[in-house]
């Protein structure tokens, strides 16, 4: 899933928190981004946790076909990663700085979602 050198594009990164507490909302508007991902036919890219709003986002996308790409930290691993739901392909990578190397290498635009200091 690399990116494409054109001016259309196809992968698309989301970054968001992974927590969503107590806004329903929050959990709604994920389900429909997967959703919209995967009828626009474009690829999901995100941080390869299986937790939260990463879950539903990559459940949604990948259930209705799109490509899944979880890039996930070695040290993350442990926490909850793809390996335990079927949902796509996991690129486990050595840090945090590779994660998002690889992010950049591997998607032609991003989503960024409330909540998320580190996507900054």
């Amino acid at each position: 899933m690399a990116a494409t050198p054109n001016k259309q594009f196809k992968n698309i990164c989301v970054l968001y928190e992974f927590n969503y507490g107590k806004h329903k909302e929050f959990v709604e508007a994920a389900i429909d981004l997967g959703r919209s991902i995967a009828e626009r036919k474009l690829h999901l890219v995100y941080r390869g946790d299986n937790q939260g709003l990463s879950k539903l986002v990559s459940e949604a996308a990948f259930v209705r076909g799109s490509q899944v790409l979880g890039i996930i930290p070695r040290a993350l691993k442990p926490l909850g990663s793809l390996s335990d739901s079927p949902t796509g392909e996991e690129l486990v990578v050595s840090s945090m700085q590779e994660r998002i190397i690889e992010m950049l290498n591997h998607a032609d635009a991003f989503i960024f979602l409330p909540g998320d200091l580190a996507t900054l």
